[in-house]
């Protein structure tokens, strides 16, 4: 899928799509008509090694990298949606990932965090049959953080190079 959600109600052509939608915050995604519908039938999980967040320092915005203690994955609440391209008909699915309010830990580099779903909450997520009260700051498991190089911010370093995640020294 496209990252960065897309919604089937579009109707131009999608080089006109400007707004930025790779996060849904969970306060606003319920009711927002970019994520209103694909929260109500179109919810999707995100399997993750981690994910990174900006610390504004000094120097310019340093990445950390998170993830699990144990290396087990992450699961992100997700959305998704398909629109069809208005010159060629071709579809095009997309999604966004679920943002909340950070936990303690994240707390001490950026204010939010992706909303974090354990094994026994894909079920609700994905039927609906659970929502918001998902959506919270994630206390399930332990996460650990190191700071990375600047090169994730490059859009000349390799998406595939696992270097990216290494632990740098600042």
């Amino acid at each position: 899928m496209r990252w960065g959600l897309v919604p089937s109600w579009w109707k131009r052509p999608l080089k006109d799509f400007k707004i930025a939608t790779f996060n849904a915050r969970a306060e606003t995604v319920e009711s927002r008509a970019m994520f209103r519908n694909p929260f109500r039938q179109k919810r999707c999980l995100i399997p993750a090694s981690g994910y990174y967040e900006w610390e504004s320092t000094p120097t310019g915005k340093q990445p950390y990298y998170f993830t699990t203690e144990n290396g087990s994955p992450l699961t992100i609440a997700g959305l998704w949606d398909e629109w069809r391209d208005v010159e060629t008909g071709e579809p095009l699915q997309s999604c966004t990932m679920i943002i909340t309010e950070a936990n303690d830990f994240v707390r001490k580099i950026h204010d939010r965090m992706p909303a974090l779903l354990t094994p026994y909450q894909f079920d609700p997520w994905l039927s609906g049959s659970a929502g918001l009260e998902l959506l919270t700051p994630w206390t399930q498991r332990s996460l650990q953080m190191w700071p990375v190089s600047r090169r994730v911010n490059s859009s000349r370093a390799p998406v595939d190079d696992p270097t990216l995640v290494d632990e740098v020294h600042t």
